[in-house]
């Protein structure tokens, strides 16, 4: 069944206005809700992380995870050539650190001297506040348009709380750092 038989406002462009100022996407987006996450790499003796919401669980047996970085973030450039990669999710009271990964380049800022962190066996960076944390081995990347889609395979996995989760409603108003 099409779209317009579902709902004829379904047949605008995702962009145009659903009604009272919000876009279908916007409307879309708000639903979902997605919780946020960190992610930190380590390649070449360079450390680098940011803050994603593109991010899920791709299967059970192996524990695989699949986590996407914009093409213009200074992680992905990292991400590249890197190994692994961590998987930090995040609680309500880390919006400092979402803020820090989110709102600032690894271009222009160390954001590691501005936390507490700590290096996995493979020296990728782990940050000490996470309350959640997944680190995988990168099996495989895949370009999913402005993002790549990076398959982790789970090596360690560490959840020492469970915290209510900061959601992208929570972090809606962080300008990303990578954006001129």
């Amino acid at each position: 069944m099409s779209r317009e038989a579902l709902d004829p406002a379904a047949a605008a462009s995702p962009a145009d206005s659903s009604g009272g100022g919000v876009s279908a996407v916007d409307a879309v987006l708000e639903h979902l809700d997605p919780a946020a996450a960190i992610v930190t790499v380590a390649s070449d003796g360079v450390s680098a992380g940011c803050l994603v919401t593109f991010f899920m669980q791709a299967s059970m047996d192996p524990l695989r995870f699949i986590v996407c970085l914009s093409k213009q973030n200074r992680t992905y450039r990292v991400a590249r050539s890197a190994d692994s990669m961590v998987l930090h999710v995040l609680g309500a009271e880390e919006a400092d650190l979402a803020e820090l990964f989110g709102g600032h380049s690894g271009d222009d800022i160390d954001k590691f001297a501005r936390c507490g962190w700590s290096p996995a066996a493979d020296g990728t960076p782990v940050l000490d506040r996470a309350p959640q944390w997944v680190r995988g081995s990168i099996l495989d990347r895949v370009d999913t348009g402005d993002h790549v889609a990076f398959l982790l395979d789970a090596i360690d996995v560490a959840a020492p709380r469970r915290p209510v989760p900061l959601r992208f409603g929570d972090i809606r108003g962080i300008t990303p750092g990578h954006l001129p």
